[in-house]
């Protein structure tokens, strides 16, 4: 339809209109424009609010993205879906990509937080051994979380001609491959990425960290004297 389209709008674009008349093209394919658009923008805003939820969490960009470069990985799968199933571009396809963006983010979580958790709980120093260590016991939390979402989402890959599942089987394809492809991938990137760049921020977490648990006493202590 979009290949169509773009000629009747070339062609209308070589013809002079009278004065006081044009041409407008409407139906369908105006109403998906604007969804599209309404999308685009929407998908800008989630991954803004993304953003924001995990700096306040870690105080730090460059955790935030380290955690957030899992959601690329999740468009490869979502992109190599589509073609190998013959699926085109669509609204419910996009939607599906907003919905993967949470769902690959949350797998990022899981690792970094683990490897802080490791570190300031349970005196593992930052190096191969502690991330290798963070990795393989989060291994299985992530593998069971996208094993469940997949098989709830097979029913809806299966028979996409039949009735009812025109808007949802492009949604399933989506997060389906988006699923196996930030599974994968992030087993072995996001460690990696952590071991190269979060030592730094890491470091910075724990002292404000230390630095607020010291605080809280003094404060606590001052409290009760005033009480009394």
């Amino acid at each position: 339809m979009a290949q169509i389209i773009e000629q009747i709008r070339g062609e209308i674009g070589t013809v002079s209109s009278p004065e006081g008349y044009s041409v407008s093209l409407e139906g369908q394919f105006q109403a998906q424009e604007e969804a599209t658009r309404q999308i685009a923008l929407l998908s800008l805003i989630s991954l803004a609010l993304i953003f924001l939820l995990l700096y306040s969490r870690y105080q730090s960009t460059v955790l935030s993205l380290i955690i957030m470069g899992s959601i690329p990985m999740a468009l490869i799968g979502s992109v190599a879906a589509l073609w190998i199933s013959g699926s085109e571009l669509s609204v419910a396809s996009l939607i599906g990509l907003i919905t993967l963006a949470g769902i690959s983010a949350r797998n990022g979580i899981l690792k970094v937080s683990h490897y802080i958790h490791l570190v300031s709980d349970e005196g593992e120093q930052f190096g191969r051994q502690m991330i290798i260590r963070g990795s393989l016991e989060r291994l299985t939390p992530v593998l069971m979380t996208a094993s469940a979402a997949a098989f709830a989402l097979s029913p809806l890959l299966l028979h996409a001609d039949a009735p009812g599942k025109e808007i949802l089987h492009p949604v399933a394809v989506v997060i389906f491959g988006g699923l196996i492809s930030a599974t994968l991938l992030d087993t072995l990137v996001t460690p990696v990425m952590f071991y190269l760049w979060g030592e730094k921020p890491l470091r910075h977490l724990l002292e404000r960290e230390s630095i607020d648990k010291r605080a809280l006493p003094t404060q606590t202590s001052d409290t009760q004297q005033s009480n009394r």
